[in-house]
């Protein structure tokens, strides 16, 4: 809080330009719009310039003050009528005193043209009054908040509201001697909602004052109403911030560090923290599988395939916060064991669709088995994607490529009926082969007997039956893959590859990259001698006995 001292306001070492305030029945000054703080610091702006060689020219006689407040004036007697349609006398004098002022403003106006000439150095300037708030007739204190360059707005207070709702006025005054009618403070940084906190202590409803303010604006109110100990303003913003909706994250982070900063008030704080923290203590380890099981069991394609990316996202999310990396084993435990639970039905789903005379039933009776085979294929083709993300993958593809069961049924369903499984083993392919995933060499090679031939058995459909399949990226995959593997894996999968493509042609997937540098391994570039160089230095490298 800016330092705050006793003074005596002595006339003319102030110029003062009042802009006509309305005052409601309760006593409250409507603040102006921030135009009108803005456009007064301009007009001030001209005047802390240091003296130029040559003096400009006086303005003209008429000035800017007077389009400013005539539309004020005007607007006035809508403004401060009582409920009762009868003008108190307070206000009409007011009323009278504004009248006045402005019918006074061309010879203000001439006589302020008339002092610029004689300029002093800035810091040697005078303070200004751009604005004067209230009643000067009936209250019996003096606030001066000194802003930027000297601008400098007067209040006309009282000195029992001060004390009543403000523990900062009550102890600067309770500090000071009695009959100083002055308070000045210095480098107030929000003059503006300064003064709209104060003219907040003449509000019964402050709540109600608050409605059509912008969150942003009730933050500035709030931090203004903390620095003055003004509780109940602050109750009130804080009531406001609980009910209203926060837009994008950026506000939703001012509100919520503004609200933390006031923990140890005694204030009512929780209702408002509520919205982005709970209080009931249940781990993510039973709120994780919910959602995924949720998602996993919809019938729905539409929302089940719009939460699956909503979730990916927000899980990919969750990997980038260092936050997070406590929860990453309860993630993948649950991920597994949906895994498993997928695999399980997928499997007992095969072998219902293997059974002998399963193709001769009624359509009606082998949709639902093929649907759900459907279903879940892109289940685990979901998972799968999330694990990868997480670098979490090597198990599940160990776990795949041991699964000869399901690619013995695989031949024996038609291919309408298997083909969504492929897309598992081709997303297992594509991330290989850009190492998002490391399994172990004996996990890549038991990958390609057990499951690379059903891919090629069903790429035809794959090109046309799977949305999300890029041919380029999977054969590109399945090739780097196959390159990972000695030399000899190489030979043996890339020459029963080239039987089949020489068969199929696009129906089977390209790896005419991956063949040719295997022969350029093999023919062109053989290693001989750097291997005979390499087997020597690993056997004079083991220990001998």
């Amino acid at each position: 809080m800016a330092e705050i001292r006793l003074t005596r306001v002595e006339q003319g070492h102030t110029k003062i330009r009042n802009v006509p305030i309305a005052v409601t029945p309760e006593g409250f000054w409507c603040c102006p719009s921030p135009v009108v703080f803005q456009k007064t610091l301009k007009t001030q702006n001209p005047l802390n310039k240091p003296k130029p060689s040559s003096p400009p020219p006086p303005p003209p006689p008429k000035t800017t003050v007077h389009k400013k407040q005539t539309p004020v004036t005007e607007r006035k007697p809508t403004l401060t009528p009582s409920r009762s349609g009868i003008v108190s006398d307070d206000q009409r004098n007011f009323i009278t005193d504004t009248s006045r002022l402005i019918t006074d403003t061309s010879g203000l106006s001439a006589s302020v043209a008339a002092e610029r000439a004689p300029r002093p150095k800035i810091e040697n300037l005078p303070r200004k009054v751009a604005i004067e708030f209230g009643e000067p007739g009936t209250s019996d204190m003096r606030v001066l908040l000194l802003g930027k360059q000297g601008f400098c707005v007067k209040l006309s207070v009282h000195k029992n509201v001060l004390v009543e709702n403000s523990r900062y006025f009550a102890d600067k005054l309770s500090e000071q001697q009695f009959g100083l009618s002055s308070l000045e403070i210095d480098d107030c940084e929000d003059v503006e909602i300064y003064v709209e906190t104060v003219g907040l202590m003449y509000c019964k409803e402050m709540k109600q004052r608050l409605i059509k303010q912008s969150v942003s604006r009730v933050l500035r109110i709030l931090k203004v109403a903390e620095l003055l100990g003004f509780n109940s303003c602050m109750q009130s913003c804080l009531e406001y911030l609980e009910a209203v909706p926060w837009v994008g994250e950026e506000e939703e982070e001012k509100v919520v560090s503004s609200v933390l900063r006031l923990q140890n008030e005694g204030l009512g704080v929780t209702p408002v923290l509520k919205r982005v923290s709970s209080d009931i203590s249940k781990s993510p380890k039973d709120t994780l599988p919910q959602i995924i099981d949720l998602v996993l069991k919809s019938n729905e394609e539409r929302g089940r395939r719009e939460m699956k990316s909503v979730v990916l996202k927000l899980l990919r999310e969750n990997n980038s916060l260092p936050s997070y990396a406590g929860s990453a084993d309860i993630c993948n435990e649950t991920l597994y064991n949906s895994c498993k639970s997928c695999l399980d039905s997928l499997l007992s789903l095969f072998r219902l669709a293997a059974e002998p005379g399963f193709g001769d039933k009624s359509m009606n009776s082998k949709d639902p088995v093929v649907k759900q085979i459907a279903l879940e294929a892109d289940n685990l083709s979901w998972l799968v994607e999330i694990l990868v993300d997480r670098q979490a993958a090597d198990e599940f593809a160990l776990v795949w490529a041991g699964q000869q069961e399901l690619a013995t049924l695989h031949s024996k369903l038609p291919i309408v009926s298997r083909y969504h499984v492929s897309c598992i083993t081709a997303r297992l392919f594509v991330g290989i082969g850009r190492g998002e995933l490391l399994p172990s060499k004996d996990t890549r090679q038991l990958l390609l007997q057990t499951w690379l031939e059903p891919l090629i058995n069903d790429y035809s459909w794959l090109q046309h039956g799977c949305r999300s399949f890029d041919r380029k990226v999977v054969e590109e995959g399945i090739g780097r893959t196959i390159l990972t593997l000695p030399l000899e894996e190489q030979q043996s999968i890339l020459l029963s590859w080239l039987g089949s493509f020489l068969k199929a042609g696009d129906n089977c997937p390209n790896l005419q990259r991956a063949f040719e540098v295997w022969w350029r391994r093999t023919f062109i570039r053989p290693y001989a001698e750097t291997q005979g160089n390499l087997f020597q230095s690993d056997s004079s490298m083991t220990p001998h006995s």
